[in-house]
């Protein structure tokens, strides 16, 4: 069993000293070690055992081994530093066909040309790439990508700010398009001192779980993406301000309200008729 061959390697931090293997600063990799926390990450991906799971920023594979332990049907990581190779091939051989290992940018890669039909997307996110990297998850989840939940690592004010409210301070963009198609929770926080090196920064899970009935509601989550950067660049103005010579009547505003008072519904009809 793969499982058996997994659980005999060499634990990770012991990997990376053969490998000769450090953390990089440009690639902002914060490596994480603790068995318990891996686990209970990969634990919290909904219905593993029957999952394909995509991995981005696997590193030296602590997170991948813990998806491979906890039952992941197939996992398939993507990695942009190449000197993690040493440490992947050994997972790989140990994995019988479990793994796939893409040694590319994952900003730059066609997800809908992996070959996978369903599947669910569970990263330690690198922190220089993990918003952007998200965002481009949620189009594709709006436009039909066939992902199932995501369940993600971010440092704590960007997990704050994917699962806030209107009138909270941390409302904003990623909010509003995380609201209109999908159903977010913070799932538990990660110490900085879990990880290695130490972030200056405290962590979060989120799992984000796409709603189909909402995203049948949304005609261009694009459009929606445009209207909120434009309104929030601006936040503290009034939004008659931003967009003059506008009936707000017609969605239920005076127009005095600033970006952080209204809801995502009102977002995705402003964006409709206004762009």
């Amino acid at each position: 069993m793969s499982i058996e061959k997994i659980k005999s390697l060499p634990p990770v931090s012991e990997m990376m000293r053969e490998a000769g293997l450090e953390p990089k600063k440009q690639f902002g990799q914060n490596f994480l070690f603790d068995l318990n926390l891996t686990g209970r990450i990969a634990r919290s991906v909904p219905d593993i055992e029957n999952s394909v799971v995509v991995e981005v920023g696997p590193g030296p594979a602590g997170l991948t081994r813990a998806l491979l332990l906890a039952g992941a049907k197939q996992v398939i990581a993507i990695e942009k530093d190449k000197t993690t190779e040493p440490i992947l091939s050994r997972i790989v051989e140990s994995s019988e066909g479990r793994l796939t290992v893409i040694y590319e940018d994952a900003l730059k890669v066609d997800f809908s040309k992996l070959g996978i039909r369903d599947y669910a997307v569970c990263s330690n996110l690198p922190y220089n790439v993990g918003t952007e990297l998200f965002i481009n998850w949620l189009l594709c989840v709006a436009k039909g990508e066939p992902i199932n939940s995501m369940t993600l690592m971010f440092q704590r004010e960007v997990a704050q700010r994917i699962v806030a409210k209107p009138g909270n301070a941390q409302y904003g963009r990623l909010s509003i398009l995380t609201s209109l198609i999908s159903d977010a929770k913070i799932l538990f926080e990660v110490p900085n001192t879990a990880f290695v090196p130490r972030p200056k920064v405290q962590s979060a899970v989120v799992q984000v779980l796409p709603n189909t009935e909402k995203i049948k509601k949304i005609r261009d989550i694009e459009k929606v993406g445009n209207l909120t950067a434009k309104l929030f660049g601006q936040r503290r103005k009034m939004v008659r301000g931003i967009i003059p010579d506008i009936d707000w009547n017609q969605f239920g505003l005076s127009g005095k309200e600033r970006a952080e008072d209204i809801d995502p519904e009102t977002f995705a009809r402003m964006a409709e008729i206004l762009l």
